[in-house]
């Protein structure tokens, strides 16, 4: 079978499943695992690579009203590929290739590949998207393994969990300028690790925050995980954060405890790697009781991180 990937989360899933050797082609974004970035490119971006965060949210919610996509498909390079399946999503207009335009290019491709859509919005969800995955590849077996051990990790962390008293109020921002909660499976994982989320709905698209919603919250613990942003990406937004009204009084800037971590690689993709980040998140709220495992990198505090880049 010849498998595309249209998704980073559906690329690291069919190559969790063992797939890789079928996969012929990925998108622009996807670099996990790092040998798939060898792989052909059958996706192009229309955000210009320096536009700023407030370039990007205007360009976003441009497309987003006159129902045209920010990425679109190298009809070129998928005829070569000649696949067998797609698998692209249909849960959020902003993050990939319109579903037309996936179904319209595989009705004109020849031998008319199968779709598959992922559309995930819990962390349950996540999971069957691997199971479904697993059917339309005849890897049925080894998807079960893989659920298996991600559902053991995650119920380790529940367990430690249980032993929280006093959760904290947490805010997670998915984008600063303008600021945005978190939503769909990020809220279940803030619970999940011991905190409260009380800006971001589960199971519901993220929504653009007046900040006074943030204030009013009183975050103990803030995360800043920025949709398709590494840490330093996310850095160069930090002046605009300040900027708004009352932040040194948040109780997480007195406590020290506003936190970065990589948006694009976790908290974005709802793939296997969302457990790495239920466990990022949880040793950031509590390290006593949640130990970080070999090979995850930890949320890494905003005045930790300054000190590296100043």
């Amino acid at each position: 079978m010849r498998i595309v990937s249209l998704l980073p989360s559906a690329t690291e899933i069919i190559c969790a499943l063992g797939l890789e050797p079928q996969l012929v082609g990925v998108t622009h974004e996807c670099d996990y695992p790092s040998s798939v970035l060898e792989l052909p490119k059958v996706t192009r971006t229309l955000i210009p690579s320096d536009a700023t965060s407030t370039q990007i949210d205007t360009l976003v919610r441009e497309r987003l009203s006159t129902q045209r996509a920010l990425y679109t498909l190298d009809m070129h390079v998928l005829e070569k590929l000649r696949p067998d399946l797609i698998v692209t999503q249909a849960l959020c207009d902003v993050c990939a290739v319109a579903e037309a335009e996936v179904r319209s290019a595989a009705c004109s491709l020849p031998g008319q590949p199968r779709v598959i859509n992922l559309e995930p919005l819990r962390l349950d969800d996540v999971l069957r998207c691997i199971r479904q995955v697993a059917e339309a590849t005849g890897s049925a077996a080894r998807a079960e393994e893989l659920i298996d051990h991600l559902h053991t990790r995650i119920e380790r962390v529940s367990q430690r969990t249980e032993r929280v008293d006093d959760p904290p109020r947490v805010t997670l921002l998915e984008w600063i300028d303008p600021p945005f909660s978190c939503g769909h499976w990020t809220p279940e994982l803030v619970a999940l690790a011991g905190g409260g989320e009380g800006l971001g709905r589960v199971g519901q698209p993220s929504r653009t925050l007046a900040w006074r919603e943030v204030v009013e919250w009183q975050p103990q613990v803030l995360v800043i995980a920025c949709c398709g942003f590494d840490i330093p990406r996310a850095l160069k937004d930090l002046p605009v954060l300040r900027s708004y009204p009352h932040w040194p009084d948040l109780p997480c800037v007195r406590e020290g405890r506003v936190y970065l971590v990589n948006g694009s690689h976790y908290f974005s993709r709802p793939g296997p790697r969302l457990v790495d980040s239920l466990e990022i998140l949880a040793h950031a709220f509590h390290p006593d009781i949640h130990p970080l495992p070999a090979g995850l990198p930890a949320a890494v505090r905003v005045m930790a991180a300054q000190a590296v880049t100043n």
